[in-house]
């Protein structure tokens, strides 16, 4: 092995002495972290020039393929009205190859908050379009996509989904959450190509490593996102450890739900190593931006959602997940959804007893009070996002609440304060992937999207170091990686990231502009900017 010395440098370590000045690197492993004038004779040096160095972010919830594909697409998130959102769609059809596909548009930029295939239609109507919501629980389309779909009046709504319709029952041009993915999304997959698929892996790649990410826990794993992974990593393309949560729907029938979780433990027994399923994912209600998140009390609007998965399904595949070994990842946004995730690990502890076990409940954008202890008690990792709680995409999801339960959005604190383990990720695409400007929303609870923006919530802000390790150590530990990465420590493998600026001491604001210089993964370096 070579030994190589990294010196003139500030290592924030994520470890219990959290600075050194010195490490060195022998093959895939720290085997020093330390002060300069202690580092063991090495046979290179390279000298960083005073940087900060980060271990490498994990990011603990992200969507690979969708990512990939959305880095290629129309951006609409600073799109801010349907003028604009329109003229974005004529220039892409300009350049398309007969399909217009877009992404992140948000519901206030749309009159009343109601998209329709006829506001597409005045632009574009002789090649289906397809506009995924910033919050990928939703897709806005054309009447030619509508036709190309196959969605009529007579066309029933997925359990757990639903087709807007007007008042003649005629489809206005939104399906909402299963909708989406059964009909848009599995016309999407079906129509991809593998080289396209194989693109969007590449462009995934690519926007990490420049972000200083090391890892990523993809949380809607299929077959396809793993055949396409798998092809990078034969080809030498897939630098990136990717631990994976196999997405598991609701059927409405018990057999073939739990026969989704037996594919998942015999996906979870022949990883591969760099590409692992190690667990199941199971959407339970939607987003609050689009008032199908299940809450207790109703919205500003009267209405009510309930989950997607109720009790009586849900509870058998949570505890047969959990038997087989497998992680359970629960995506839960509303205080009801996240309510009825802790009674369903609840029940699979009392059902199959002390047994090593890590679940995880996703997004926790709005939890009764009491939540966090809970988590804590039961070992289950709150994983949330900063960048969704930027204050230039807030005033829709408080609005939509319309009273004070707006007062405790994204409330990371309460999870540190109850010591339940808080991993910290993008959930990309429905959010920016930058690894530094998630910190910035972290730090701040201003936007990283607009600096116009007023903070929201500033009493919720964390300080950077603490930031860095949910996004690093934390992230690490809430897949069972805690023990040889996440840190910048002896024994851990070396991943790590160098800044161009100090955020510790020159601000947070410096997380907006700074860049990373190089990432490197397990003592090699994938990229330099």
């Amino acid at each position: 092995m070579t030994r190589t010395l990294y010196r003139n440098a500030r290592f924030f370590t994520a470890d219990d002495t959290a600075w050194a000045d010195a490490v060195v690197v022998d093959g895939a492993e720290f085997v020093f972290v330390g002060t300069d004038s202690d580092a063991p004779s090495s046979d290179s040096v390279v000298d960083l020039e005073g940087r900060v160095v980060l271990p490498g972010f994990i990011d603990a919830h992200t969507h690979l393929l969708m990512m990939g594909e959305a880095l290629g697409q129309i951006g609409l998130t600073d799109a801010g009205s349907l003028d604009e959102i329109q003229r974005r769609v004529t220039a892409a059809r300009e350049t398309s190859a007969g399909v217009v596909r877009g992404r992140g548009w948000l519901f206030d930029a749309i009159p009343g908050g109601a998209p329709t295939a006829a506001m597409i239609d005045a632009v574009v109507a002789d090649v289906p379009v397809y506009l995924d919501a910033n919050d990928y629980h939703s897709c806005w389309v054309n009447s030619a996509a509508l036709g190309e779909l196959g969605i009529t009046r007579d066309t029933p709504d997925p359990i757990g989904g639903r087709i807007e319709r007007d008042a003649d029952g005629e489809p206005t041009g939104m399906l909402y959450e299963t909708a989406a993915q059964q009909f848009a999304w599995a016309h999407r997959d079906a129509t991809t190509t593998d080289e396209q698929r194989d693109a969007a892996v590449q462009r995934v790649v690519e926007a990490y490593l420049a972000a200083g990410v090391t890892g990523a826990v993809d949380m809607a794993f299929d077959a396809l996102a793993l055949e396409a992974l798998e092809r990078a990593e034969r080809r030498g393309a897939l630098p990136l450890r990717i631990a994976a949560h196999w997405f598991v729907a609701n059927t409405g029938d018990d057999a073939q739900n739990l026969a989704q979780v037996a594919e998942a433990a015999e996906r979870a027994v022949a990883d591969s190593g760099t590409v692992r399923v190690i667990g199941i994912k199971l959407v339970l209600d939607g987003t609050i931006d689009a008032c199908t998140a299940a809450m207790r009390a109703p919205y500003a609007d009267g209405s009510h959602a309930a989950p997607i998965w109720p009790a009586d399904r849900l509870l058998p595949v949570v505890a047969a997940a959990d038997a087989a070994g497998l992680q359970v990842a629960l995506h839960a946004i509303g205080d009801e959804a996240s309510t009825l995730a802790l009674d369903a690990i609840e029940h699979a502890i009392t059902v199959n007893g002390d047994r090593p076990r890590r679940h995880r409940i996703e997004h926790l954008e709005y939890a009764a009070p009491g939540t966090a202890e809970r988590m804590a008690r039961l070992g289950v990792t709150a994983s949330m996002q900063p960048v969704h709680a930027d204050p230039a995409i807030f005033a829709n999801w408080a609005a939509q609440l319309g009273d004070d339960r707006a007062d405790r959005a994204f409330a990371w604190p309460e999870y540190e304060d109850a010591g339940a383990l808080l991993a910290f990720s993008t959930d990309a695409p429905t959010a920016p992937h930058a690894a530094l400007a998630n910190m910035y929303v972290a730090t701040t609870r201003a936007s990283a999207l607009d600096s116009d923006v007023p903070a929201v919530h500033p009493q919720f802000a964390l300080p950077l170091e603490r930031a860095v390790v949910h996004a690093t150590r934390d992230a690490a530990l809430s897949i069972g990686d805690g023990d040889w990465r996440g840190r910048i420590a002896v024994g851990q493998v070396a991943d790590f990231a160098v800044l161009d600026v100090d955020p510790f001491s020159e601000g947070n604001a410096s997380l907006l502009t700074a860049r990373v210089l190089r990432t490197v993964i397990a003592g090699k370096t994938a990229h330099e900017g």
